[in-house]
């Protein structure tokens, strides 16, 4: 998309891999989950495909507003699904985030991207930051919490309940149930998304 080739590719593998974990997110027995991953691995795969440097391919003219238009019914549906929840809301950011990135990309030639002489756009500044402290605050909730058996000082820290029950602590829906993975896969699209934000 923007720049030298290794970090494009760094970033498609990226992007990639988290689509792709989505996908397996799909065979969850909770509906919810299933929507959601099914969503994030749209996302995932549609970064991916838009972080490959233009050296190596440069896609035809109508793909962009193609993106956009898949972004803005993807939208749409986030939209729509956060009535019921309001992680949804961040779906939407992120589907408009992409809409955005496609309008930019259609508008420029050969995609060349750099700050103009008035700095960064407003919309480019507004995603930055919602990217930059979505990807804080979800790595703060990834720490894992340790309390204090006993309660006395210099007691050996114990991890904390509420991993659920099963072995290990691990809930028993499995693997891709587990809400730490989940929110893993979206720390990584934040991380994307700010990469790719960042040369607009």
């Amino acid at each position: 998309m923007h720049g030298s080739a290794s970090p494009g590719w760094l970033l498609v593998a990226l992007c990639a891999a988290t689509g792709a974990y989505c996908l397996l997110r799909m065979r969850s027995s909770v509906e919810e989950q299933r929507r959601a991953a099914g969503g994030e691995a749209l996302m995932g795969f549609g970064m991916a495909a838009m972080a490959v440097p233009a050296a190596v391919f440069t896609p035809p003219a109508w793909v962009w507003p193609a993106y956009a238009v898949v972004f803005g019914a993807a939208g749409l549906r986030a939209l729509w699904a956060a009535r019921s929840g309001r992680h949804h809301l961040h779906h939407l950011v992120g589907a408009a985030a992409m809409v955005y990135m496609a309008v930019v990309m259609a508008g420029s030639p050969a995609h060349a991207h750099g700050h103009g002489p008035s700095g960064t756009p407003l919309l480019t500044g507004v995603l930055l930051l919602y990217f930059a402290g979505y990807v804080l605050l979800t790595g703060v909730r990834l720490i894992p919490v340790v309390t204090v058996a006993g309660g006395g000082p210099g007691a050996p820290p114990v991890p904390a309940p509420g991993g659920g029950a099963g072995a290990g602590g691990r809930a028993g829906g499995g693997w891709g149930d587990r809400p730490e993975l989940a929110r893993a896969c979206r720390l990584s699209m934040a991380i994307g998304m700010l990469a790719m934000l960042l040369p607009l």
